[in-house]
Parts: C-alpha cells; structure tokens; sequence
C-alpha cells in the first residue's frame, strides 16, 4: 500500500495516508463554504474554495490516517454549539486539514494539503442544490442527485469494509471560536 505524506504550510503538523481516498469530492454546501469562509478571515490561511465557490475534499478512512507530528498544534471549530462537524485547523500556521463528522468513519481532509498539481482527480461534486452560483459546472466531473447519492454509497461501502469500525482519529482537540 502507498503511503501519501502531507504537512501544514510550516511543516510542523505532519500526515501519513495509507492507500487511496475513498473519493475525491467537492463540496457546495452551505456549511463548507460558510466553514471556508470564516477559515480565510485566519493570518496566513490558504483559500479553500475553488473556482466553482465548492469546497476541495480527499475523503480516507480514518484507520488509514495518522497525524505524525504536531498534534499538540491541532485546533478545531464548530459552526454552532449543536452542529456535529467539526474543522481541524494546524495553529501553527492557521492551516486547514481536516472536516471530521462525529461518529463518521472517515476524515474529508482539504485539498490544499497537497502540494500544487497532485491533488487527486476530482470524482465528484456533492451537495449542488446549495449552490448559489447557478452557472452550470461544465468541468465533465458528475454532480447532482446522482452524485451525492452515490457518494454515500461510497462512504457506506468503506464503512462496510471496515467491518462497520468507527476509529478514534485523534484525541480531542481544544476549540477556538471563528465567529461568522
């Protein structure tokens, strides 16, 4: 199995990824580009919105995931006191890394870890209906109902195969506050 390596912009916090993602998607929620949003107000933090206003994600499970280096610099929020998801930011360097779902068995890790031209082949676009662009995306990557459906079954056929494991990524992380 292939093992990807990938670091915040400083280098301080490190990854190691086992294997291939589980699909590579972009996101047009409401919740990503708003979790985007209050992202770019950070010192230094790269944009992570692409061109389409979507948000780039490289889903792995979690078990193929380890943080080997600079945990202690690991941060996260969330965009309301009630919403499950929360988004791992590197302190260090105000470095997006990951979206991680309560309960999920995978991490949605941000595109902008990778290095410039190896980010994997985008397979899909997800969550379309929230788009407030409505200039029809033309890049020949599926979207749409179709899309999104199966992209959970995606997800679900990588939980199968996990023999329904749900792993602790890390431990917990402290919480800072981005206020919309």
């Amino acid at each position: 199995m292939s093992v990807t390596t990938l670091g915040c912009r400083c280098g301080t916090v490190r990854l190691e990824l086992d294997g291939s993602p589980i699909v590579v998607a972009q996101c047009h929620c409401n919740s990503c580009r708003e979790g985007a949003r209050r992202l770019a107000h950070l010192p230094g933090a790269p944009v992570v919105t692409g061109a389409q206003d979507g948000v780039d994600y490289v889903l792995y499970r979690k078990d193929r995931l380890r943080i080997t280096r600079g945990r202690e610099m690991l941060r996260h929020f969330r965009l309301g006191s009630n919403r499950k998801t929360r988004r791992v930011i590197a302190s260090c360097c105000n470095s997006p890394v990951l979206v991680e779902f309560d309960g999920g068995h995978w991490a949605s890790l941000y595109g902008s870890l990778w290095p410039a031209g190896t980010l994997p082949a985008l397979d899909l676009h997800t969550m379309t209906g929230d788009r407030v662009d409505t200039t029809p995306l033309d890049d020949g990557v599926p979207a749409g109902r179709w899309a999104t459906t199966k992209f959970f079954a995606t997800l679900l056929g990588a939980w199968i195969a996990m023999g329904f494991r749900q792993p602790a990524l890390a431990a917990e992380t402290p919480e800072i506050v981005l206020e919309g």
